[in-house]
């Protein structure tokens, strides 16, 4: 059988460069035969070929085809060294990729512009976000997850409990799916809750752990928390209660509040902690607290001095057993501004944990073992309790002791001696 011999393509030249037109014999739907002219296009980088009915329209086309490539040539040919790097650094980046340096900066400037610049990488990084499955999951089933795999890495009592706390009135605001949370949303919650700059702020800590953890598991696309306002905490000044004053409070407070103002007081501890405290932790005879690692902010275990005028306030209370406060924080919280109430003053927030720093460290001038006894750092003590009294304030402060039949006699300090058969700590 005889084969069939192909025309030659017709070549349009620009410069150096050629473009082939084939004309070629393609049937059609009815049968007929009619002529194709194809023209060859390689300014993606690699063939392709376009089809034309009319020759002068592939003509045209092919011409264009030729003045482009032709252009690009003169151009490479009048690159400086650096430009030709460039280049060819742009070229390999591309070259896993398939696309041409054209088609990739054709395609990078329509994004450009649709962003207006903005953040391409991040617009893409959302695209593929939103357009990722993810699995329902509500807010509280989220919580109650993000609490068992705390527990499971023996995250600290306190701080499980605090997660459980804020997390829960976070959960009865939004009975929806985390993944439809949106920063809005949040941001107003966040402003009706109406709270201190602090506590503000550790809201946000905790809701934002909530949704990151949300998003390493698929159940959320993004993290709303992130892009909503951040509130800075000044620093502000340290509310330390005077001699004077705890007097008053600790002669108006109730039995049942005037261990938890005196361990406060006199030993520093936190007011979760003295929540979490039981009278088994407090050993009189041996003048020391135990703060276990369950019950610590910290999860690190102290031992807490009792001084002189604590170990007299808690005499009365030799033998307790049980939880020190009965009740919870929403009760202590109550029973501090009654308290300050009855005493004619108002309730300084965490002062009572403040002013033992403070007198405490103006009292044996040694931070470490002051931050020993608090829970926290060196650097903590020295930056916010430094010189705040003065070593005659703290001898005061200490010499605040119950008597009877009045609730309380401040005494001169070289009585103290007289009063107990241990020294005062040093």
């Amino acid at each position: 059988m005889k084969q069939k011999r192909r025309s030659k393509p017709r070549i349009v030249t620009v410069g150096n460069v050629t473009v082939k037109i084939y004309a070629r014999k393609r049937p059609t739907a009815s049968g007929k035969i009619r002529t194709v002219y194809e023209v060859s296009d390689y300014t993606t980088g690699s063939r392709r070929l376009l089809g034309f009915t009319d020759r002068a329209e592939a003509r045209r086309k092919a011409e264009a085809i030729a003045r482009q490539l032709a252009t690009g040539d003169a151009t490479s040919a009048t690159m400086r060294n650096t430009e030709a790097a460039s280049f060819g650094r742009a070229i390999e980046l591309l070259r896993p990729t398939g696309v041409s340096l054209e088609l990739a900066a054709a395609t990078f400037t329509e994004a450009f512009q649709i962003l207006n610049g903005n953040a391409i990488v991040d617009a893409a990084k959302s695209y593929v976000a939103h357009h990722t499955p993810i699995q329902p999951k509500s807010v509280a089933e989220v919580i109650a997850e993000l609490i068992v795999v705390k527990e499971s890495r023996n995250s600290s009592l306190p701080y499980v409990q605090d997660l459980r706390t804020r997390l829960g009135r976070f959960a009865a605001a939004f009975k929806m799916d985390a993944g439809n949370v949106t920063t809005p949303e949040v941001q107003a919650w966040l402003d009706g809750l109406k709270l201190s700059t602090q506590s503000h702020v550790n809201f946000r800590r905790v809701v934002h752990l909530l949704f990151e953890f949300a998003v390493a598991r698929g159940y959320a696309f993004e993290n709303p928390v992130t892009r909503t306002e951040r509130v800075k905490v000044n620093g502000g000044e340290i509310e330390i209660f005077t001699p004077d004053e705890i007097a008053r409070l600790m002669s108006a407070a109730s039995p049942e509040f005037l261990p938890v103002l005196a361990l406060g007081a006199f030993a520093g501890l936190r007011t979760a902690e003295i929540e979490r405290l039981d009278w088994a932790d407090i050993d009189l005879a041996g003048r020391i607290i135990k703060v276990g690692a369950s019950k610590a902010k910290t999860a690190s275990r102290r031992i807490v001095p009792i001084c002189n005028s604590l170990a007299a306030w808690l005499a009365p209370y030799a033998g307790r057993q049980g939880m020190v406060w009965p009740g919870n924080s929403a009760t202590i919280t109550r029973a501090q501004w009654q308290t300050a109430t009855a005493a004619g003053m108002y309730w300084k927030h965490n002062a009572l944990r403040h002013s033992y720093a403070s007198y405490r460290f103006a009292q044996i001038g040694d931070a470490g073992r002051v931050a020993g006894e608090l829970g926290n750092s060196a650097a903590v003590v020295h930056r916010h309790y430094r010189e705040l009294v003065k070593r005659n304030d703290a001898e005061e402060w200490f010499a605040v002791m119950p008597s009877a039949p009045a609730n309380f006699v401040r005494m001169h300090p070289a009585a103290i001696e007289e009063l107990s058969r241990h020294p005062l700590p040093q």
